[in-house]
């Protein structure tokens, strides 16, 4: 009886040293990267990119090129962010929802309380993708921007184009910023689905074709799982952004320390600081941004206004800050030059 007793501790010490040995040796193995070039990761010791969210709307009409010309020429910023929409007519216009009617005066002058109310039934909604671009174009997306005293300085603005408060097209912004900010990186979001999604990512390559310096500096996200095969199959060339799914999977292996099971091959790690899954879920760890950096994945953080936030971020070495602040964070940086 004391033989076998003796055994089976042999065989479990034996086992459980090899499960010891094999987490050890997968993480020793450097594990593929899975980009070879990576504008959107910083070298060691180096502050986070600051992402202009929606070309931060806190400062600026979030999504004019008013807002993009001070993020990247007054503020400083690295990377201009925002989502994309097809209009009726097959222009990429930037917005974050795929109606205007919380940015715009489509509604005529009612109070933004009262649009929200409006918006409540979607058939009210005006929706980009039944609009052109020249109908879009009609409005003053300022018309609810509030400054930080809450007034509404462009609600009456008679030079909407001139002040760069129409809505952007994704070529009008890649020609203002080309020649003199050839290293401007972009995050983008296509949030059609389907057909019109294809069309989307056909739009957004042929436009990159006429500035190939931005083909390296942009990366590629979306929701849609047709969307992500048609920009993996089609525009090998592009970065991508981690989808939703593959992003859970990736981090799941980061905290299982099973990270060589991963097989992705997105370049960015576009993450919130946590997840409330019942239990709070905290993804701001070093170990997260340690490993994505072993594969050459930019972890990036959204969307951070809160000035404490960030230095947390910025002190566990992230590659970039999105947040609709650039201002705020551009001073919260200056901190750390110093």
């Amino acid at each position: 009886m004391a033989k076998k007793a003796k055994l089976c501790t042999k065989i479990l010490l034996s086992t459980v040293s090899l499960i010891l040995i094999f987490m050890v040796v997968i993480n020793l193995i450097p594990p593929k990267k899975n980009v070879s070039e990576n504008p959107f990761v910083v070298a060691d010791g180096e502050l986070p990119m600051i992402a202009a969210h929606r070309g931060g709307g806190d400062n600026n009409p979030e999504n004019t090129m008013l807002a993009f010309r001070e993020a990247v020429r007054t503020i400083g910023v690295d990377i201009i962010e925002s989502d994309l929409y097809l209009t009726k007519d097959g222009y990429l216009v930037y917005n974050h929802d795929s109606y205007i009617d919380e940015t715009c005066n489509v509604n005529g002058d009612i109070s933004k309380d009262e649009v929200l109310e409006l918006c409540k039934d979607k058939a009210n909604r005006h929706y980009i993708k039944d609009m052109t671009l020249a109908e879009l174009e009609e409005y003053n997306f300022g018309y609810y921007f509030e400054n930080e005293e809450g007034e509404r300085i462009y609600k009456d603005a008679e030079n909407v184009e001139e002040l760069g408060l129409q809505i952007a097209t994704v070529d009008k912004l890649f020609a203002e910023f080309y020649e003199s900010h050839p290293d401007l990186l972009f995050i983008v979001e296509i949030k059609n689905e389907g057909e019109l999604g294809y069309r989307a990512c056909e739009i957004l390559y042929n436009t990159l074709s006429q500035y190939p310096e931005y083909m390296k500096n942009i990366v590629v996200g979306t929701f849609h799982d047709e969307i992500e095969t048609e920009l993996k199959e089609k525009y090998p060339s592009l970065l991508r952004g981690a989808p939703t799914g593959t992003a859970a999977k990736f981090i799941l292996t980061q905290f299982l320390r099973v990270n060589i099971f991963d097989n992705s091959d997105f370049a960015c790690l576009q993450i919130p600081m946590g997840y409330d899954l019942g239990i709070e879920l905290d993804l701001a760890k070093k170990t997260i941004i340690k490993r994505a950096h072993r594969r050459n994945i930019a972890v990036q953080f959204w969307t951070i206004n809160d000035p404490d936030e960030m230095r947390e971020l910025i002190e566990l070495g992230c590659d970039c800050i999105m947040t609709d602040n650039p201002k705020l964070l551009k001073q919260v940086l200056e901190e750390y030059k110093n």
